[in-house]
């Protein structure tokens, strides 16, 4: 048999090499689980090998070949990730797209970056991909794995998962020499050639087709690996989308190069369930998620009795206190350690079982600031949540904190081999083993954030601290000021509002202006169950958001969060003057948010500029509004509201109260 750099000294440097050095090493340790109809099903490395390489083969016999491109469409999936290496193992580029995508959306991924064959996960990934077909010809095969509804489908483009593995299978029965030629292949690949194509949210436009190849994304792995010392050992659960960098570097490169578990929930509503019951040793998720689980936490104590309502608090006053401390490994008087035990028993421990958190050795955050209370209430409880800082263009990999020196307001260190500097605008640049190529058909932007030397314009703004680790300020084209001069941060403020659970989203607004105003979407979930326990009707969104209890609620949030930028020099004249509560929430399908929750801001302020042009009318207390929006079913709308706006008490800044008292 031809053979590979695949020892386990060397290991590669493709992906498709790291398979076959795990099927040796590894052979009957689990690679890849899937929870189905209840059950848990387990592949080991070595049937990991097979599935791919009768699979891989399959995709050659179709005609797929070296250079060309296979999108990947669906939730978390073996088979998509197998897709991943089988097309990679022939030289093919695979083109991973957000699942929730619109057919318009997906129609601009797959016509941008030329894809030929689709990989895709069901009956509803397949209608979208029919009718993209009448505007994008170029997709000659749809591969699906679940086969349910799809059976009257008379179409010749469409082939099952399981026959083009027959295909595979056939085909090295027929000619001997097929494995061998498939092993050949790999033997062909290299650090250089390309190992994914991730599009970007497109915050600001279209998004940009980010090309990694395979030396970045395996340093990537590597690097991060060893700076935590994952291995063989780790359960991972795969939730998050596949085209997002982070689950592709998670549950991707970093599985394959330490030949840890990879767990596919049954659904994303049991993704919680599912971890309690495999135990996760690794987790990441992005902000929003860990901002759920306590809003859940808060909403369920909300109903508890008293007296469980009474020991919850108190224990979490004792975890504020202690817990961190105690994880850090401080001095901590004996009483308090025995508290800390004792909540243990009671409230925490219970707490991180429920949300399947017991096992965690290590938990990251990233993709959106973090609130700090948010950050230390996890890790008052044990948890070793820690913050890392990276991009897509970065196989995501910039800083990451180390163990022992974990604070809130920062984002770590740079990785070993990672450069950073801050530009004289305050940019924050980098340069690494693990930076993209390019743009994909895009030298332009390429050239615009990629220097010659190799340094990356990150497009956030921050700088280093006295102790080495960078704080991330904002993106730097948000970073504003007021006409007189002031900061205007506002993913800083927004974030300090969405502590709240009663709170899902903030846009502010305030550059070049008198004063910052902002607009806020309740928290559906926090906000229903307030009224179901206060006896208040309602029958939309839209109703809820309008109610004058709940305008109350938001405000009395909005003074604190005042009360608190009063007391932060930089940002003391930013304090909120106007507020409203959008009559809609922001989504995605109606392009308000990226696939990743990012707000583009430039499109609201587009779409919402008569509410914006009334928060600034100091006359107006109400203001009429009219906006398209896409109902589930795909079908577009439109919803009418008068929306309310409440003027705040604004705070003197602290330090000059402070100045004046002396």
């Amino acid at each position: 048999m031809v053979g590979t750099d695949a020892s386990p000294g060397q290991g590669g440097d493709t992906f498709p090499k790291l398979l076959l050095r795990n099927a040796k090493i590894f052979a009957d340790r689990p690679a890849m689980r899937e929870k189905d109809l209840g059950i848990w099903q387990c592949w080991t490395w070595s049937e990991v090998l097979d599935e791919i390489r009768d699979f891989s083969i399959g995709l050659k016999q179709l005609g797929l070949k070296r250079g060309e491109m296979i999108a990947i469409v669906g939730d978390n999936r073996p088979r998509l990730y197998w897709s991943i290496c089988a097309a990679q193992a022939l030289g093919a580029i695979p083109v991973p797209v957000y699942q929730d995508s619109v057919a318009e959306e997906m129609t601009f991924v797959l016509d941008h970056a030329g894809v030929v064959m689709a990989m895709v996960e069901n009956q509803e990934q397949v209608d979208k991909l029919l009718e993209i077909g009448e505007s994008y010809k170029g997709i000659r095969k749809i591969i699906y794995d679940d086969e349910r509804g799809l059976s009257n489908y008379a179409v010749e483009q469409l082939v099952s998962y399981e026959d083009v593995q027959a295909l595979g299978r056939e085909a090295m029965t027929q000619n001997a020499a097929a494995a061998d030629e498939w092993l050949a292949e790999i033997d062909k690949g290299s650090g250089d050639d390309t190992a994914i194509i991730l599009y970007t949210s497109g915050t600001t436009g279209r998004p940009k087709g980010v090309v990694l190849t395979m030396s970045s994304c395996m340093w990537a792995a590597k690097v991060a690996n060893e700076f935590d010392g994952l291995d063989e050992h780790e359960e991972t659960i795969a939730y998050l989308p596949m085209a997002w960098v982070g689950d592709h570097v998670f549950s991707y490169a970093q599985s394959f190069a330490a030949g840890y578990c990879v767990n596919c929930p049954e659904s994303r509503d049991t993704v919680v369930e599912d971890r309690r019951e495999i135990g996760t040793t690794y987790a990441f998720a992005p902000p929003r998620v860990y901002e759920a689980l306590i809003t859940e936490t808060m909403v369920r104590m909300e109903d508890a009795s008293k007296l469980k309502k009474r020991m919850f608090d108190y224990f979490l006053g004792v975890a504020r206190q202690w817990g961190e401390k105690i994880l850090n490994g401080e001095p901590v008087p004996l009483m308090a350690r025995l508290k800390y035990m004792l909540g243990d028993v009671m409230v925490y421990g219970p707490l991180k079982n429920l949300f399947g958190l017991s096992k965690v050795r290590v938990a990251y955050t990233a993709g959106e600031a973090i609130g700090p209370e948010i950050f230390k209430f996890y890790r008052s409880l044990g948890m070793n949540l820690k913050q890392l800082y990276g991009q897509t263009e970065a196989a995501v990999y910039i800083t990451n904190q180390p163990d022992a020196e974990i604070y809130a307001d920062t984002v770590g260190r740079p990785l070993d081999s990672i450069e950073i500097k801050v530009a004289d605008s305050g940019e924050v640049m980098y340069r690494s083993p693990g930076i993209f190529k390019e743009y994909y058909k895009n030298p332009e932007a390429t050239a615009e954030t990629k220097t010659k030397d190799g340094w990356v314009h990150s497009g956030d703004a921050g700088f280093l601290d006295e102790n080495g680790h960078l704080k991330i300020i904002d993106r730097a084209k948000d970073v504003g000021k007021l006409k007189d001069g002031t900061l205007f941060p506002p993913k800083y403020i927004e974030n300090k509002l969405k502590f709240y659970p009663n709170i899902k989203e903030v846009v502010s607004f305030g550059h070049e202006r008198e004063f910052v105003t902002c607009f806020i979407n309740i928290d559906l979930t926090a906000v229903g169950s307030w009224a179901e326990r206060n006896n208040v009707v309602y029958a939309s969104y839209q109703e809820l958001a309008g109610n004058p209890d709940v305008y109350k609620m938001i405000e009395q949030h909005v003074e604190e969060v005042n009360r608190e930028l009063a007391g932060e020099e930089r940002v003391a004249g930013a304090q909120i003057h106007r507020f409203l509560i959008l009559h809609k929430e922001l989504d995605a399908d109606d392009g308000e948010i990226t696939r990743t929750d990012k707000v583009r801001r430039s499109l609201i302020t587009e779409r919402y500029g008569a509410l914006i042009d009334a928060l600034y009318d100091p006359s107006k207390t109400h203001q009429k509004i009219s906006t398209e929006m896409t109902f589930e079913d795909g079908r577009r709308g439109v919803i009418e509201g008068d929306v309310e706006i409440r003027d705040m008490k604004v705070n003197p800044p602290i330090n000059a109260v402070a100045e004046a008292a002396e």
